[in-house]
């Protein structure tokens, strides 16, 4: 059954990226799972995860940590170029970088892949296939906008984690929860379980 990919760069906001993995997972998703090299130091350094880096040992962490054993979840390294879903034969159903670093967001548009990561976003943009760019980086520069309009015209969506006050979050996680729904709807996953807004209260 064909999975999602998800990217998790070396940007801040990796909270993003959790959240994200833990409502695939609990709405039965498929997922293949890339950490970057330097996400497993921003992990370390803003969230206190010392995430293990062995595949096998890295899924039952995620499960342990989520509390989740739904959907199918399998870890790659960042440098297994030879893993399945670097290959455009390999059907996937979309890809997302969330977050997705300035460095990663450069690459990807100039086609220079050095890990699995910018190789699966290539695949995903050469088959035609969704590919949602989430960068987290502020103000953006020229060069910036200069590549991530490159990306857009190449086919990706491009979005930005903004927040938005109109649902009156009361936490940190409510606006966490907001802002991956609005990422899976990007992605054409509009069925999660994450609470929407139903309009002004009357």
């Amino acid at each position: 059954m064909s999975s999602y990919v998800l990217a998790i760069s070396g940007a801040s906001a990796l909270q993003l990226g959790e959240r994200t993995l833990q409502t695939l997972l609990n709405n039965n998703k498929n997922i293949s799972l890339i950490l970057s090299k330097g996400a497993y130091k921003v992990f370390l350094s803003e969230r206190r995860l010392n995430i293990p880096i062995d595949p096998i040992r890295q899924e039952s962490f995620w499960r342990e940590r989520l509390n989740s054993t739904k959907g199918k979840l399998i870890c790659y390294k960042w440098d297994d170029m030879a893993a399945i879903i670097s290959s455009g034969s390999h059907k996937t159903k979309g890809m997302l970088i969330v977050p997705c670093s300035m460095g990663t967001v450069g690459r990807v548009a100039s086609g220079f892949s050095l890990d699995l990561i910018e190789r699966c976003a290539d695949v995903h943009l050469k088959e035609g296939r969704p590919l949602i760019i989430v960068p987290r980086e502020m103000p953006w520069n020229l060069i910036h906008l200069r590549n991530l309009t490159s990306l857009a015209e190449a086919g990706a969506k491009i979005a930005p984690p903004i927040p938005a006050w109109y649902t009156n979050p009361c936490t940190l996680d409510d606006m966490i929860d907001f802002l991956v729904m609005k990422i899976l709807d990007t992605l054409g996953e509009n069925n999660v379980d994450n609470k929407r807004w139903e309009g002004s209260i009357k």
